[in-house]
């Protein structure tokens, strides 16, 4: 997410055009959404086709033909999950899928296998993460969270399918509490600032349907 919105956010800089951050942060854990073949169907067809350059051409090319370069941050947030993050950690990337289901990455290089929970790649994480706080800060995006956007409710999905499980235990064996303390913390942090995001989002909701969107308009007369 800190590599998407980082991404994203410089070129929507270079290209001057206003992106939504929850949905580009939704759009970089989108690919994982895989995982669940595993989880509910014991079919395991991670980094396959929701991994593909060419499945998430084809799927943004309405997309660039109706938004053209307002599109272009999101198609980086999106390809940036697969042609950076796992392309250097794990590998083994169907990135040309269903051109090709040859594997890709660093690893398929020849370079060492990086894992998850390697030394390597928490250095990493970890980089991104206060680089694109630091981001959050000084650009003042941090105060998106806290505006009750309707958008904001998407945020929804990498609270309960990504952060949450992931600290918890799931799809590692234990809690990043016990195995990478210093990434449980980053967690924990996107967790509360995406828990407020979605508080404000349902309170701005329900105050516009049931609380001030309810109250009746007083009658406009004309001297």
């Amino acid at each position: 997410m800190c590599l998407a919105y980082l991404l994203g956010k410089g070129a929507s800089k270079a290209l001057r055009v206003k992106i939504n951050i929850p949905v580009l942060l939704v759009l970089s854990i989108l690919p994982d959404i895989d995982i669940l073949g595993t989880f509910l169907f014991n079919y395991n067809i991670h980094r396959g086709p929701t991994h593909s350059i060419v499945v998430a051409g084809l799927v943004f090319i309405p997309l660039f033909i109706i938004y053209r370069k307002k599109a272009i941050p999101y198609f980086l947030g999106l390809a940036s999950h697969f042609l950076i993050g796992d392309f250097i950690v794990g590998g083994q990337l169907q990135l040309l899928w269903p051109l090709s289901r040859s594997k890709f990455g660093l690893h398929e290089l020849g370079f060492p296998l990086i894992t998850i929970d390697s030394r390597i790649n928490v250095a990493l994480e970890l980089s991104l993460f206060i680089i694109a706080i630091m981001v959050l800060v000084i650009s003042k995006d941090w105060k998106v969270f806290f505006k009750g956007r309707l958008s904001n409710l998407v945020l929804i999905i990498p609270t309960t399918t990504v952060l949450l499980p992931s600290t918890i235990g799931y799809p590692f064996t234990d809690s990043l509490l016990l195995t990478a303390p210093a990434l449980a913390l980053a967690h924990i942090f996107f967790l509360v600032l995406f828990s407020i995001a979605i508080l404000s989002a349902l309170i701005a909701l329900y105050r516009h349907g049931f609380g001030e969107g309810n109250k009746k308009q007083p009658v406009q007369t004309h001297s």
